[in-house]
């Protein structure tokens, strides 16, 4: 007994060939598609290494101290050029710090700049604060000690004496300093202790070795 009649053979080869037709176009896809991947899939180039490439070649480092001392000095430039380059490096430099002691606020240091600080500055050029004789008082007596010996406790008293004095000026300059920071500047968030600190170092260095240098003289109101 026959299952499949000749008709239903040739439909079902028909049916087979094109299967395996269709099967074989979706692998020769498959194919030529991972083909294209692989092909697009290597990995991208660092941007440093990239711009390696664009920069050019790096030269080879040198062998010899000689080479390398050769070629610092060819990096260098010429004396001359060296010359000009640290002749405007002093310019630059002292132009900074001649506007920094004319107090302009670009050039100050942080805890000097604001207007602030500026007027605490003012404030404490316009006194004449006794702690600013500490410095070189200390100085004579230091001195005195290695010249006489004997009077090293006489010294060391007075020196006491001083520190004591100091310390009682200190506070009532930061009292006062707030207080007119406070009438000046009543929005400001600068003052306390910290403000009173920076009066006091203010004060008790020598006139002519502030930085920046005072605006006002001694006696002037403010």
């Amino acid at each position: 007994m026959k299952l499949f009649r000749r008709g239903e053979s040739s439909s079902t080869d028909a049916t087979a060939d094109s299967t395996a037709d269709a099967t074989g176009g979706v692998a020769a896809d498959t194919r030529n598609s991972s083909t294209v991947t692989l092909g697009k899939g290597r990995p991208t180039p660092k941007r440093r290494d990239a711009q390696g490439k664009r920069r050019g070649p790096v030269a080879p480092a040198p062998l010899t101290a000689k080479e390398a001392r050769a070629r610092r000095k060819a990096n260098r430039g010429t004396k001359a050029d060296r010359k000009s380059a640290a002749a405007e490096r002093r310019l630059a430099a002292q132009d900074r710090r001649a506007r920094m002691l004319a107090g302009e606020d670009k050039y100050l240091l942080p805890r000097d700049q604001g207007p602030v600080r500026a007027f605490v500055r003012d404030v404490v050029d316009a006194r004449r604060n006794l702690v600013g004789l500490f410095m070189p008082m200390a100085l004579v007596l230091i001195l005195t000690t290695f010249v006489l010996p004997a009077y090293q406790t006489i010294v060391t008293l007075v020196m006491l004496v001083m520190m004591l004095f100091m310390l009682i000026e200190g506070v009532i300059l930061g009292r006062m300093v707030n207080n007119r920071v406070r009438e000046r500047f009543p929005d400001s968030t600068d003052g306390g202790a910290k403000l009173g600190w920076y009066a006091f170092v203010r004060a008790s260095q020598i006139r002519k070795m502030r930085a920046p240098k005072p605006r006002v003289s001694p006696g002037d109101a403010i």
